[in-house]
């Protein structure tokens, strides 16, 4: 009787949204951080630094243990609705959808049902205030949810930004639509065959190969398995702290 229930609230809720019908919905509990503008979010554990130029805005969120995966989940998009049937301080009938930037980590000091939210293995999203405010009232602090992981919709391609010197490349991707999870990355230079990249920190990935003075080409392969290839992103002036947006986009 209760999923009957949860099924015709979700329903309703999202009867006019497009939502991604191949995953199910999972219970989790959430509160904010971050201050009412956001800024507090900026930067984080995905490395993503100033969220409004990586294309993520205030619609994020940091993720506890059990729902980071080690970084794993960094760029995923979460669907977002409140529990009203449990919480006297959700927003009737709203929604959102938040980015996963940054990491909530463990406070083994307190419980897990008294300020220990992310503690493992609670499910739980530490959202920006502003994204939070969009499903629940602030007076509440911290709610009961609803979510499911679903695609991820970005203006403009993958944007690319260079960081390192000389033989190390640390390049940052991110504005990455479709999964929104980047699993393995290709760099090659215009003299250069394609070589594999490894995962640094977060959404940054590494080449220990001497690329100055040429075009830079990527390839990217999101979770689910797609694969796209960016020619010539960066041309062969480019500079280590640039930032280059390709004209590839998953969905």
């Amino acid at each position: 009787m209760e999923k009957e229930v949860v099924a015709l609230l979700l329903l309703f809720v999202f009867k006019s949204s497009v939502i991604d019908a191949s995953s199910s919905w999972s219970t989790a509990t959430a509160t904010f951080y971050g201050g009412s503008d956001g800024s507090g979010t900026m930067g984080g554990a995905c490395g993503y630094g100033n969220l409004y130029s990586a294309g993520y805005g205030t619609d994020n969120t940091a993720l506890s243990s059990q729902l980071f995966d080690n970084g794993a989940t960094c760029g995923a998009c979460f669907q977002i609705v409140c529990n009203a049937r449990q919480s006297q301080w959700c927003r009737p009938r709203t929604h959102i959808t938040v980015t996963a930037t940054n990491y909530c980590p463990p406070n083994y000091d307190l419980p897990n049902d008294n300020g220990g939210w992310c503690n493992p293995p609670r499910r739980h999203f530490d959202m920006s205030q502003p994204a939070w405010e969009t499903i629940a009232i602030y007076r509440g602090g911290i709610v009961p949810v609803y979510y499911r992981r679903v695609k991820c919709k970005r203006s403009g391609g993958v944007r690319l930004t260079i960081n390192g010197r000389s033989y190390f490349e640390l390049v940052l991707i991110s504005n990455v639509g479709g999964t929104g999870v980047i699993s393995a990355a290709w760099i090659k230079g215009s003299n250069t065959d394609w070589m594999a990249m490894s995962q640094n920190w977060g959404m940054n990935w590494q080449s220990n190969a001497y690329l100055t003075g040429q075009s830079l080409s990527f390839r990217l392969q999101t979770d689910d398995g797609k694969v796209r290839t960016a020619y010539d992103v960066a041309p062969s002036n480019w500079q280590f702290g640039s930032t280059y947006q390709s004209s590839i986009q998953f969905k």
